[in-house]
């Protein structure tokens, strides 16, 4: 018995060793349930750079960047780059703004300011474009 303890020992240190050495630097592994939303949000975070991606892939969209200075190589390693509940807020942003927006509504402001500049400059007697005012005396 005390031949096969002394013959024994340095095997067990030797395998207590590698034991240690084997199980020291790797971490436990932890496993939960993976939420339905976190499971949502990374699918849509996904579709958002996606589209994103899309739009820097239009012509319009690169010469816009390219006349704002912008290399759009950088454009899209940034747009890689986003996380995802970035990439949605940007993405959301984009399909909220419309398109060409607010061209009309100035183009009918400024005609209204024009036309209130000459019906006053009218009634005040120093032109005579509409025949419908009387100048005042």
């Amino acid at each position: 018995m005390n031949l096969v303890r002394q013959t024994l020992k340095p095997l067990s240190f030797v395998l207590a060793f590698f034991m240690l050495l084997i199980s020291g630097p790797f971490q436990s592994a932890h496993a939960a349930m993976i939420g339905t939303e976190t499971v949502l949000n990374s699918a849509r975070g996904q579709e958002a750079r996606a589209y994103l991606k899309q739009l820097l892939a239009r012509e319009d969209v690169l010469n816009a960047l390219v006349a704002q200075g912008i290399d759009p190589g950088e454009a899209k390693a940034r747009v890689g780059s986003l996380s995802d509940a970035e990439a949605i807020n940007a993405a959301d942003k984009f399909d909220q703004l419309p398109a060409a927006s607010g061209f009309f509504e100035t183009l009918l402001i400024i005609a209204f300011l024009v036309f209130l500049i000459l019906l006053i400059t009218d009634i005040s007697g120093y032109t005579d474009i509409f025949p419908f005012v009387s100048p005042m005396k």
